[in-house]
């Protein structure tokens, strides 16, 4: 049977994601992300073996599912690699409910990146209720941090994507359904201003402000953005009272670059900046990292081809384009493996409350995830 013309329905999919975008998992919230991963085993058990990874760090924990392959555990296979943890808060469900509108579908979460998740697990039921086997074993890692930079799974993700072949990750697709053969290196990074308490009111000449002097790190970082590297500061916590001027403010920054060489550039820059000024310290620390992942690496481009012939049986073209925004897929392509990303839904909006996708492209990603699953070997 071909696996294109597996019976997948549209209807069906769509009941069976909305506990998952019901079921809200802001990655700081671990006990909401383990609720995730609980429901995401459940509708897993049936097919796989499921084992649950307890989190570290403060963080949930991770769902790891293998399913049965007669070579599972003895020949590399397909790794599947995505996040069930989001950017929205609990309570993002009272101004951004599941809700179809036409072929437009809203929810927190619901394209970055349950959609993709979800399509990717209905891909491998059809393909076990119709008796098909894959040429490789297959298994799925939802891990509950990749928001924030994957601080506590990066090792279990490329310890796992060591032991296979191929990495496909169904983070969200391109406006045009296109895929991701390449992402650009991101760097985080905590600031911290230190100055001196006084009564704001009585005594304001005698406090440093730490608040205005972080103001003023701000510019001058997101003034270092060029073409070749990107600062943004996007994370600011600071005071308590308005009548006391504040002697602590910290702050989280981000930096992209398309070559390894430029981000390297630009921690240096931004590691230069600390020091004292009007009695107000400026503090830097490195966060985490995410290294580029080159394009056109020779297996990544193999597992394309094959993508993309299979996308033109699905009735459209695909484009493969190296990117920023991050994601899992960054650490597996530095390290060699063939990894193919951005296989998820279509859709807008990610990280916003008018975040949504587009219902059709539940089936079609799901088509493809699963003519993937036969092809590759």
């Amino acid at each position: 049977m071909n696996p294109l013309d597996l019976p997948f329905d549209t209807d069906e999919m769509l009941a069976g994601l909305k506990p998952w975008i019901e079921c809200e998992s802001p990655t700081h919230d671990a006990a909401a992300v383990n609720r995730m991963m609980d429901l995401a085993a459940y509708d897993l058990a049936a097919e796989a073996a499921i084992e649950r990874i307890p989190g570290r760090l403060g963080f949930g924990g991770c769902l790891r599912a293998r399913f049965p392959h007669p070579d599972q555990g003895k020949v590399p296979g397909i790794l599947i690699a995505g996040h069930m943890d989001t950017v929205h808060p609990v309570g993002t469900l009272d101004v951004l409910p599941f809700k179809v509108d036409g072929d437009i579908c809203y929810g927190p979460g619901i394209m970055d990146m349950k959609g993709g998740n979800f399509a990717s697990v209905e891909a491998l039921r059809q393909l076990i209720r119709a008796g098909l086997r894959t040429p490789l074993p297959v298994t799925v890692l939802f891990t509950p941090d990749e928001e924030v930079g994957t601080p506590s799974t990066r090792e279990l993700i490329e310890a796992e994507a060591a032991r296979n072949k191929y990495v496909l990750v169904p983070e969200p697709a391109a406006e045009d359904g296109g895929a991701t053969i390449g992402r650009y290196a991101i760097a985080r990074f905590n600031l911290r201003t230190v100055g001196k308490p006084s009564h704001a009111g009585a005594r304001l000449a005698d406090g440093r402000s730490a608040i205005a002097a972080m103001a003023r790190k701000i510019i001058e970082i997101e003034e270092m953005t060029g073409p070749d590297c990107t600062f943004s500061v996007g994370v600011i916590h600071a005071g308590q009272w308005v009548n006391c001027v504040s002697s602590l403010c910290e702050a989280e920054a981000l930096s992209m670059a398309k070559k390894q060489e430029d981000l390297d550039d630009g921690i240096a820059r931004m590691l230069a900046l600390q020091g004292e000024v009007n009695g107000v310290e400026f503090q830097v620390s490195r966060g985490v990292t995410r290294p580029v992942w080159k394009p056109d690496q020779p297996g990544t481009m193999a597992m394309f081809e094959i993508a993309k012939e299979i996308a033109a049986d699905l009735g459209f073209d695909l484009k493969g384009r190296s990117q920023g925004g991050g994601s899992d897929g960054n650490f597996t392509g530095a390290m060699g493996i063939p990894t193919l990303d951005s296989l998820g839904v279509r859709g807008q909006g990610l990280h916003t409350l008018n975040e949504h996708i587009q219902v059709s492209s539940l089936v079609e990603r799901g088509r493809m995830m699963a003519a993937l699953l036969m092809r590759l070997t």
